[in-house]
């Protein structure tokens, strides 16, 4: 049995006390799980948008190291052209074909141009050619200016100067003189390239450093969302408790309101007097009638109607008085 002057709901008070003292606990918990989430996600948006920008400089350097690379190709491929051509042109004034038998695309562009003009100034020149002769040099010419049509388009992006078939020392210096400097573009533009790759190197140090450092903090933040996340569900499952316990307090609160206006009420009835209260009068009323003990008007019973002794009157004295020449 409780001790005198415990309440009965000390228990249930002191294990709510303890509740909602963890309860104020854990949801400072939280909020610090949440504000270190806020912060780190923060951070993280900041880092991230710097590696944006840094990501977009790299592109932007990368695009022009790209396009540095592309013209180097294109200085390779004229001098590969054109070392191909010397090739050629020496092995033809040496009186013999290449090795696979294949000309160049100038060589024989040139070989078709210089063939279609002869042909040309003969038709042209020649009064002795017959009918048949003339028709199959058109022949021939039509077929040439097909075959130059379809080599202009490839020739032009490597033919640099003019080969004159007729000159084939004076074309091979030309042509050696244009491979070098060829040669010399292609090392340049690749010097150029690798000098924007030494440029792009440190920021791509650092933007692997802001990407390592963003992956941080967002982990960090997921981290921090799920702790807040956790004590939260705790803290909910605490709140129904806690809210269990309040309404069972409230419940046995209501009882001993309603336990002590009940007594309140039983003792205002007790000490309730008939001329204070219309129904217990007419039940004394009854009772006594029942009775045949009640008397109206004051008067007594035999008992009580003995006369009251009647006080002894006290002698007035009578007075003397003294005359003179007469006696009584």
């Amino acid at each position: 049995m409780p001790d005198d002057g415990e309440r009965p709901d000390d228990d249930l008070r002191t294990r709510l006390h303890a509740m909602e003292t963890k309860l104020r606990r854990m949801r400072e918990q939280r909020n610090v799980h949440n504000e270190n989430a806020r912060r780190a996600a923060d951070s993280r948006d900041s880092v991230q948008q710097q590696s944006k920008e840094l990501r977009e400089r790299i592109k932007e350097r990368l695009d022009e190291q790209k396009e540095v690379r592309v013209r180097a190709k294109v200085h390779q491929a004229k001098r590969d052209e054109i070392q191909a051509q010397m090739r050629e042109l020496i092995t033809q004034r040496r009186g013999k074909r290449s090795d696979d038998g294949t000309k160049s695309v100038v060589i024989q562009l040139s070989e078709t141009l210089g063939e279609i003009d002869r042909i040309e100034n003969r038709i042209m020149t020649d009064g002795s050619l017959t009918l048949d002769k003339e028709n199959a040099m058109l022949k021939k010419l039509k077929s040439l200016i097909t075959k130059r049509d379809e080599l202009l388009p490839v020739a032009e992006e490597f033919q640099i100067i003019e080969i004159d078939l007729g000159d084939m020392e004076g074309s091979i210096q030309l042509l050696k003189a244009e491979a070098d400097s060829q040669h010399k573009a292609m090392l340049d533009a690749h010097k150029e390239a690798d000098g924007i790759w030494e440029e792009i190197k440190p920021v791509l140090e650092e933007r692997d450093f802001l990407r390592a450092e963003g992956d941080r903090l967002h982990n960090a933040f997921v981290s921090s969302r799920e702790g807040a996340d956790h004590i939260h569900s705790e803290i909910k499952i605490l709140l129904d408790q806690v809210n269990e316990i309040r309404d069972e307090l409230k419940a046995q609160r209501e009882e001993r309101e309603r336990l002590i206006k009940e007594h309140n009420q039983s003792v205002r009835d007790a000490l309730r007097t008939p001329d204070e209260d219309e129904e217990l009068a007419s039940s004394l009323a009854d009772e006594l009638l029942e009775k045949g003990s009640i008397t109206l008007g004051g008067t007594r019973t035999d008992a009580d109607s003995k006369p009251l002794p009647r006080k002894k009157e006290r002698k007035r004295p009578r007075k003397l008085g003294t005359t003179r020449g007469k006696r009584d």
